[in-house]
């Protein structure tokens, strides 16, 4: 049986997710996760416009943003020096008997966003991995890191 709140949403085809990795460790824990991987959040593209779904310290941060038709959004983060995977199908509603028991935080969001056929990881760099494992034929990986700014001194002159 399928609740009214599950009948109200898009159907899958309408929604594109892309999923975006990165951040600096601004909190100490972070320091122990892979640097470029110490957070993950999801955009979703539907004919509308975008939404990001942001799972911060302590907080779900929902945001609509205010961009132009045909704004090319994973483009934009892939140039801020982000890894962007994607485009995936949101998953559909996942009937369970008991509900899900994992810590909140942004790798579970993430998957809970690609439904119940999401890869099993912990850390945003164990599911970027998996994702692009899997994702050879499908969904595109690419990875972008960020350039080093290196300044360059010239020779002093005598």
């Amino acid at each position: 049986m399928i609740r009214p709140a599950h009948a109200r949403a898009l159907a899958p085809d309408e929604q594109r997710l892309w999923l975006v990795f990165g951040g600096r460790a601004d909190q100490p824990w972070l320091r122990a996760l892979k640097p470029g991987f110490r957070h993950c959040f999801a955009a979703i593209e539907e004919a509308r416009g975008w939404t990001v779904v942001d799972p911060l310290s302590g907080r779900l941060l929902v945001s609509r943003l205010e961009v132009p038709g045909g704004f090319d959004l994973p483009a934009f983060y892939r140039r801020a020096g982000l890894a962007v995977i994607g485009p995936f199908l949101p998953g559909p509603p996942r009937r369970s008997l008991l509900p899900w028991l994992s810590p909140f935080s942004c790798v579970s969001v993430c998957r809970a966003l690609l439904g119940a056929g999401a890869p099993f990881a912990l850390t945003p760099w164990g599911l970027f991995r998996r994702l692009a494992v899997a994702g050879e034929a499908g969904p595109r990986a690419e990875v972008v890191r960020p350039r080093k700014k290196v300044l360059t001194r010239g020779s002093p002159s005598a």
